[in-house]
């Protein structure tokens, strides 16, 4: 597991796009989707239509795995 962040390809809306984070986040947003089951595009479309336009989609996943795993989750 590497500490650097990778780009990591989603289709986001119908278009394609990337995000770079970190192994420990992807890995978790994974796990998030699944057990919600919903793939990995669908939960980042759902919490990109919930970011503030001052936030950068990667910070907002961020964000979003972090209240998840503070929650229990």
């Amino acid at each position: 597991m590497t500490a650097r962040p990778r780009k990591h390809s989603l289709s986001l809306h119908g278009h394609r796009t990337s995000v770079s984070l970190e192994d420990a986040f992807w890995q978790e947003l994974q796990r998030l989707a699944k057990a919600r089951g919903l793939s990995v595009n669908e939960l980042v479309a759902e919490i990109d239509a919930g970011r503030g336009v001052s936030s950068g989609l990667a910070a907002a996943i961020r964000l979003h795995v972090l209240a998840a795993v503070k929650s229990g989750h």
